[in-house]
């Protein structure tokens, strides 16, 4: 990589930004975002605006020795979006990627804004794994790969927990449920 820190890892700062528009998106619709059920909104928002402008940060500044930490994020990102297209109602585009219908309460109408969103993040996560983080072992990603069908059931609990907080007390962030 170049001396420049700005052009340090430039996919895995995208990967990174794509994952908290991703959040953030779910957020502003009203459908919560992760840790929120068990947080509140505003702590669950806070730190997720934390860890991913430490990341930014990191991502852009730290040496190659760090690569097995954005090996790790990055795989970990990308089996966040996989678990998405995987575990919600879905339809197969033109070209035979999924696309989907419905997730987490956003609904369709908010699908064409939310799927872009989720494969930007996905690719530039692979493409960072691919790239970028080259001195981490190779395993790391794999092993965070596992994770999606943990990330599923993660996924639907949360999305059951906050319906459920929508139901008995609803508020401007669950407005959807």
């Amino acid at each position: 990589m170049g001396s420049d820190a700005a052009a340090r890892r430039p996919l895995t700062r995208l990967a990174t930004a794509g994952l908290a528009a991703h959040i953030f998106f779910e957020l502003g619709a009203g459908v919560g975002m992760p840790a929120a059920s068990v947080l509140g909104p505003v702590p669950a928002a806070g730190l997720w605006a934390l860890g991913s402008g430490t990341l930014w940060r990191a991502a852009g500044t730290r040496p190659a020795s760090s690569d097995g930490v954005f090996a790790v994020c990055n795989g970990v990102g990308l089996a966040a979006v996989i678990a998405h297209l995987r575990g919600w109602p879905r339809r197969r585009t033109r070209l035979g990627l999924p696309w989907l219908r419905e997730c987490e309460g956003l609904g369709p109408e908010l699908m064409r804004f939310y799927n872009p969103i989720l494969y930007v993040s996905g690719a530039a996560a692979l493409g960072a794994l691919l790239r970028e983080n080259r001195s981490a072992p190779r395993y790391l990603p794999l092993l965070a790969l596992g994770l999606v069908p943990l990330f599923i059931v993660t996924q639907h609990a949360e999305h059951w927990r906050l319906r459920e907080i929508a139901r008995q007390r609803p508020g401007w962030w669950n407005r959807r449920l």
